[in-house]
Protein backbone atom coordinates (compact mmCIF):
# COMPACT_ATOMS: atom_id res chain seq x y z
CA UNK A 1 0.00 0.00 0.00
CA UNK A 2 1.28 3.44 -0.88
CA UNK A 3 1.73 5.40 2.35
CA UNK A 4 1.40 8.90 0.89
CA UNK A 5 -1.81 10.04 -0.75
CA UNK A 6 -2.74 13.45 -2.17
CA UNK A 7 -6.39 14.46 -2.39
CA UNK A 8 -6.93 17.54 -4.53
CA UNK A 9 -9.86 19.20 -6.22
CA UNK A 10 -11.93 22.37 -6.31
CA UNK A 11 -13.61 24.03 -3.36
CA UNK A 12 -16.72 22.23 -2.05
CA UNK A 13 -15.89 19.03 -3.93
CA UNK A 14 -15.76 16.80 -0.84
CA UNK A 15 -12.00 16.60 -0.18
CA UNK A 16 -12.37 16.81 3.60
CA UNK A 17 -14.95 14.03 3.83
CA UNK A 18 -12.96 11.72 1.55
CA UNK A 19 -9.67 12.35 3.36
CA UNK A 20 -11.24 11.55 6.73
CA UNK A 21 -12.91 8.41 5.37
CA UNK A 22 -9.61 7.22 3.87
CA UNK A 23 -7.66 8.08 7.02
CA UNK A 24 -10.07 6.01 9.12
CA UNK A 25 -9.69 3.08 6.77
CA UNK A 26 -5.91 3.24 6.38
CA UNK A 27 -4.89 4.40 9.84
CA UNK A 28 -3.75 7.69 8.38
CA UNK A 29 -3.21 11.29 9.42
CA UNK A 30 -4.25 14.33 7.41
CA UNK A 31 -2.00 17.22 6.40
CA UNK A 32 -4.15 20.14 5.27
CA UNK A 33 -2.99 21.86 2.10
CA UNK A 34 -5.07 25.02 2.11
CA UNK A 35 -3.50 28.48 2.01
CA UNK A 36 -6.29 29.98 4.14
CA UNK A 37 -6.95 27.19 6.66
CA UNK A 38 -3.47 27.89 8.05
CA UNK A 39 -4.81 31.04 9.74
CA UNK A 40 -6.07 31.04 13.32
CA UNK A 41 -9.59 32.34 13.88
CA UNK A 42 -10.57 31.90 10.25
CA UNK A 43 -12.65 28.76 10.58
CA UNK A 44 -16.08 29.21 9.06
CA UNK A 45 -15.07 31.11 5.94
CA UNK A 46 -12.30 28.62 5.09
CA UNK A 47 -14.52 25.55 5.72
CA UNK A 48 -12.02 24.29 8.30
CA UNK A 49 -13.19 20.91 9.62
CA UNK A 50 -14.64 21.00 13.13
CA UNK A 51 -13.49 18.67 15.90
CA UNK A 52 -16.63 16.59 15.35
CA UNK A 53 -16.03 16.38 11.59
CA UNK A 54 -12.44 15.19 12.17
CA UNK A 55 -13.81 12.05 13.85
CA UNK A 56 -10.69 11.63 15.94
CA UNK A 57 -8.32 11.68 12.95
CA UNK A 58 -5.16 13.76 13.59
CA UNK A 59 -5.12 16.88 11.40
CA UNK A 60 -2.02 18.97 10.76
CA UNK A 61 -1.33 22.44 9.27
CA UNK A 62 -4.60 23.94 10.51
CA UNK A 63 -4.48 27.23 12.46
CA UNK A 64 -0.68 27.47 12.43
CA UNK A 65 -0.36 31.16 11.53
CA UNK A 66 -1.69 34.46 12.84
CA UNK A 67 -4.10 36.24 10.47
CA UNK A 68 -1.78 39.23 10.15
CA UNK A 69 1.16 37.04 9.06
CA UNK A 70 2.27 37.10 5.43
CA UNK A 71 2.17 33.33 4.88
CA UNK A 72 3.74 31.80 1.76
CA UNK A 73 4.30 28.55 -0.11
CA UNK A 74 7.86 28.50 1.23
CA UNK A 75 6.65 28.75 4.82
CA UNK A 76 4.07 26.06 4.17
CA UNK A 77 6.67 23.59 2.87
CA UNK A 78 9.06 24.43 5.69
CA UNK A 79 6.37 23.52 8.24
CA UNK A 80 4.59 20.66 6.46
CA UNK A 81 7.58 18.63 5.22
CA UNK A 82 8.78 17.51 8.69
CA UNK A 83 5.18 16.64 9.58
CA UNK A 84 4.81 14.40 6.52
CA UNK A 85 8.21 12.81 7.25
CA UNK A 86 7.21 12.17 10.87
CA UNK A 87 3.93 10.49 9.88
CA UNK A 88 5.74 8.25 7.40
CA UNK A 89 8.49 7.40 9.91
CA UNK A 90 5.82 6.11 12.31
CA UNK A 91 4.51 3.75 9.64
CA UNK A 92 1.31 5.74 9.16
CA UNK A 93 -0.31 6.89 5.92
CA UNK A 94 0.05 10.61 5.28
CA UNK A 95 -2.92 12.10 3.44
CA UNK A 96 -2.22 15.55 2.01
CA UNK A 97 -5.61 17.10 1.29
CA UNK A 98 -6.58 20.51 0.00
CA UNK A 99 -7.24 22.78 -2.92
CA UNK A 100 -4.12 24.95 -3.01
CA UNK A 101 -2.34 23.39 -5.96
CA UNK A 102 0.78 25.54 -5.71
CA UNK A 103 1.38 24.44 -2.11
CA UNK A 104 0.67 20.77 -2.84
CA UNK A 105 2.95 20.63 -5.88
CA UNK A 106 5.76 22.39 -4.01
CA UNK A 107 5.46 20.08 -1.00
CA UNK A 108 5.58 16.93 -3.13
CA UNK A 109 8.45 18.17 -5.28
CA UNK A 110 10.43 19.27 -2.23
CA UNK A 111 11.07 22.68 -3.72
CA UNK A 112 14.04 24.65 -2.47
CA UNK A 113 12.79 28.21 -2.18
CA UNK A 114 14.88 31.26 -2.75
CA UNK A 115 15.86 32.99 0.51
CA UNK A 116 13.81 35.88 1.86
CA UNK A 117 16.30 38.17 3.58
CA UNK A 118 15.19 41.37 5.30
CA UNK A 119 17.34 43.99 3.64
CA UNK A 120 14.61 46.53 2.94
CA UNK A 121 14.49 45.88 -0.80
CA UNK A 122 10.99 44.42 -0.63
CA UNK A 123 9.80 47.49 1.27
CA UNK A 124 11.41 49.73 -1.38
CA UNK A 125 9.57 47.83 -4.13
CA UNK A 126 6.30 48.07 -2.21
CA UNK A 127 6.81 51.82 -1.83
CA UNK A 128 7.50 52.12 -5.56
CA UNK A 129 4.29 50.23 -6.34
CA UNK A 130 2.38 52.48 -3.96
CA UNK A 131 3.81 55.68 -5.41
CA UNK A 132 3.87 54.86 -9.14
CA UNK A 133 1.70 51.77 -9.49
CA UNK A 134 2.66 48.13 -9.96
CA UNK A 135 3.50 48.85 -13.63
CA UNK A 136 6.67 50.57 -12.42
CA UNK A 137 7.82 47.35 -10.76
CA UNK A 138 6.77 45.28 -13.79
CA UNK A 139 8.90 47.54 -16.00
CA UNK A 140 11.94 46.81 -13.82
CA UNK A 141 11.14 43.08 -13.82
CA UNK A 142 10.75 43.08 -17.59
CA UNK A 143 14.36 44.28 -17.96
CA UNK A 144 15.84 41.36 -15.96
CA UNK A 145 13.21 38.61 -16.14
CA UNK A 146 10.88 39.15 -19.11
CA UNK A 147 9.46 35.63 -18.72
CA UNK A 148 8.13 36.38 -15.21
CA UNK A 149 6.96 39.83 -16.26
CA UNK A 150 4.92 38.24 -19.04
CA UNK A 151 3.61 35.35 -16.92
CA UNK A 152 2.48 37.31 -13.84
CA UNK A 153 -0.82 39.15 -13.98
CA UNK A 154 -0.63 42.86 -13.01
CA UNK A 155 -3.14 42.18 -10.20
CA UNK A 156 -0.70 39.71 -8.60
CA UNK A 157 1.34 42.42 -6.90
CA UNK A 158 2.75 40.11 -4.22
CA UNK A 159 4.41 37.73 -6.71
CA UNK A 160 5.61 40.55 -8.98
CA UNK A 161 7.40 42.17 -6.06
CA UNK A 162 8.70 38.79 -4.92
CA UNK A 163 10.13 38.03 -8.39
CA UNK A 164 11.94 41.38 -8.48
CA UNK A 165 13.13 40.98 -4.89
CA UNK A 166 14.65 37.54 -5.62
CA UNK A 167 16.68 39.00 -8.49
CA UNK A 168 17.90 41.97 -6.45
CA UNK A 169 18.88 39.75 -3.52
CA UNK A 170 20.44 36.80 -5.36
CA UNK A 171 21.36 38.01 -8.85
CA UNK A 172 19.33 35.06 -10.21
CA UNK A 173 15.87 35.41 -11.68
CA UNK A 174 13.04 33.50 -10.09
CA UNK A 175 12.41 31.96 -13.53
CA UNK A 176 15.91 30.46 -13.55
CA UNK A 177 15.57 29.36 -9.91
CA UNK A 178 12.30 27.58 -10.71
CA UNK A 179 13.80 25.99 -13.81
CA UNK A 180 16.64 24.48 -11.75
CA UNK A 181 14.16 23.27 -9.16
CA UNK A 182 12.17 21.42 -11.82
CA UNK A 183 15.27 19.34 -12.69
CA UNK A 184 15.48 17.92 -9.15
CA UNK A 185 13.63 14.59 -8.66
CA UNK A 186 10.51 14.95 -6.48
CA UNK A 187 10.90 14.36 -2.75
CA UNK A 188 7.78 12.18 -2.58
CA UNK A 189 5.96 9.79 -4.90
CA UNK A 190 2.31 9.81 -3.79
CA UNK A 191 -0.88 8.36 -5.17
CA UNK A 192 -2.74 11.37 -6.55
CA UNK A 193 -6.52 11.74 -6.41
CA UNK A 194 -8.69 14.68 -7.43
CA UNK A 195 -12.43 15.08 -7.19
CA UNK A 196 -14.69 16.42 -9.90
CA UNK A 197 -18.41 16.45 -10.61
CA UNK A 198 -19.86 14.77 -13.68
CA UNK A 199 -22.02 17.86 -14.03
CA UNK A 200 -20.22 21.16 -13.32
CA UNK A 201 -23.56 22.78 -12.47
CA UNK A 202 -23.89 20.42 -9.49
CA UNK A 203 -20.58 21.66 -8.09
CA UNK A 204 -21.64 25.27 -8.57
CA UNK A 205 -24.92 24.62 -6.76
CA UNK A 206 -22.98 23.10 -3.85
CA UNK A 207 -20.66 26.13 -3.76
CA UNK A 208 -23.62 28.53 -3.65
CA UNK A 209 -25.24 26.53 -0.89
CA UNK A 210 -22.01 26.39 1.11
CA UNK A 211 -21.80 30.18 1.19
CA UNK A 212 -25.34 30.38 2.56
CA UNK A 213 -24.52 27.77 5.22
CA UNK A 214 -21.38 29.70 6.24
CA UNK A 215 -23.49 32.78 6.86
CA UNK A 216 -25.91 30.73 8.95
CA UNK A 217 -22.97 29.37 10.95
CA UNK A 218 -21.84 32.89 11.86
CA UNK A 219 -19.38 34.02 9.19
CA UNK A 220 -20.17 37.70 9.71
CA UNK A 221 -19.56 37.36 13.44
CA UNK A 222 -16.26 35.59 12.74
CA UNK A 223 -15.13 38.45 10.48
CA UNK A 224 -16.26 41.11 12.94
CA UNK A 225 -14.27 39.32 15.66
CA UNK A 226 -11.14 39.46 13.51
CA UNK A 227 -11.62 43.17 12.86
CA UNK A 228 -12.27 43.80 16.57
CA UNK A 229 -9.02 41.97 17.36
CA UNK A 230 -7.18 44.53 15.23
CA UNK A 231 -6.60 42.39 12.13
CA UNK A 232 -6.08 44.88 9.25
CA UNK A 233 -8.72 44.52 6.57
CA UNK A 234 -6.04 44.86 3.88
CA UNK A 235 -3.80 42.03 5.13
CA UNK A 236 -3.36 38.91 2.98
CA UNK A 237 -5.64 36.70 5.08
CA UNK A 238 -8.53 39.14 4.92
CA UNK A 239 -8.28 39.26 1.14
CA UNK A 240 -9.54 35.67 0.97
CA UNK A 241 -12.79 34.99 -0.88
CA UNK A 242 -15.63 35.23 1.62
CA UNK A 243 -13.83 37.66 3.90
CA UNK A 244 -13.07 40.80 1.89
CA UNK A 245 -16.61 40.90 0.43
CA UNK A 246 -18.29 40.71 3.83
CA UNK A 247 -15.84 43.19 5.35
CA UNK A 248 -17.42 45.63 2.89
CA UNK A 249 -20.83 44.76 4.32
CA UNK A 250 -19.65 45.31 7.90
CA UNK A 251 -18.05 48.61 6.90
CA UNK A 252 -21.24 49.77 5.15
CA UNK A 253 -19.70 49.71 1.68
CA UNK A 254 -21.90 46.89 0.32
CA UNK A 255 -25.13 45.01 1.01
CA UNK A 256 -25.60 41.39 2.10
CA UNK A 257 -27.28 40.42 -1.16
CA UNK A 258 -24.55 41.95 -3.32
CA UNK A 259 -21.72 40.51 -1.20
CA UNK A 260 -23.26 37.03 -1.04
CA UNK A 261 -23.71 36.89 -4.82
CA UNK A 262 -20.14 38.13 -5.28
CA UNK A 263 -18.69 35.47 -2.95
CA UNK A 264 -20.64 32.76 -4.75
CA UNK A 265 -19.47 34.00 -8.15
CA UNK A 266 -15.83 34.36 -7.01
CA UNK A 267 -15.90 30.88 -5.47
CA UNK A 268 -17.22 29.36 -8.70
CA UNK A 269 -14.47 31.10 -10.69
CA UNK A 270 -11.89 29.89 -8.18
CA UNK A 271 -13.15 26.31 -8.52
CA UNK A 272 -12.71 26.57 -12.28
CA UNK A 273 -9.11 27.78 -11.84
CA UNK A 274 -8.41 24.94 -9.41
CA UNK A 275 -9.66 22.36 -11.90
CA UNK A 276 -7.48 23.90 -14.61
CA UNK A 277 -4.43 23.73 -12.32
CA UNK A 278 -4.93 20.09 -11.32
CA UNK A 279 -5.67 18.93 -14.87
CA UNK A 280 -2.04 19.68 -15.73
CA UNK A 281 -0.98 16.84 -13.43
CA UNK A 282 -0.99 13.64 -15.51
CA UNK A 283 -0.46 11.48 -12.40
CA UNK A 284 -3.87 12.34 -10.95
CA UNK A 285 -6.60 9.72 -10.75
CA UNK A 286 -9.85 11.65 -11.21
CA UNK A 287 -12.72 10.53 -8.99
CA UNK A 288 -15.87 11.59 -10.77
CA UNK A 289 -18.89 12.27 -8.58
CA UNK A 290 -22.24 11.45 -10.15
CA UNK A 291 -25.22 13.56 -9.08
CA UNK A 292 -26.34 11.34 -6.20
CA UNK A 293 -22.91 10.07 -5.13
CA UNK A 294 -21.95 10.51 -1.48
CA UNK A 295 -18.63 9.98 0.24
CA UNK A 296 -19.17 6.19 0.31
CA UNK A 297 -19.32 6.00 -3.49
CA UNK A 298 -16.22 8.19 -3.92
CA UNK A 299 -14.36 6.17 -1.29
CA UNK A 300 -15.17 2.95 -3.14
CA UNK A 301 -13.66 4.40 -6.34
CA UNK A 302 -10.52 5.47 -4.47
CA UNK A 303 -10.26 2.08 -2.77
CA UNK A 304 -10.38 0.34 -6.14
CA UNK A 305 -7.49 2.43 -7.48
CA UNK A 306 -5.42 1.93 -4.34
CA UNK A 307 -5.92 -1.84 -4.64
CA UNK A 308 -4.10 -1.72 -7.99
CA UNK A 309 -0.97 -0.44 -6.21
CA UNK A 310 -1.01 -3.50 -3.92
CA UNK A 311 -0.75 -5.94 -6.78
Amino acid sequence: MKNLICIAGPTASGKTALSIALAKELGGEIVSCDSMQVYKGMDIGTAKPTTEEMEGIPHHMLSVAEPWEDFSVGKYCQMATPIVDDILSRGKTAIVAGGTGLYMDALIRGNDFAPVPSTGRREELEQLAEAEGIEAVIAKLREVDPESAERLHPSDQKRIIRAMEVYLETGETITEHNRKTQLIPPRYNPVWFALEDADRATLYERIDRRVEVMLQQGLLEEIQGLLDAGIPEKCTAMQAIGYKEFVDVLKGRSTMDVATALVQQSSRKYAKRQLTWFRRNSAIHWLCREKNDGTAQILAKARQILAEYDK
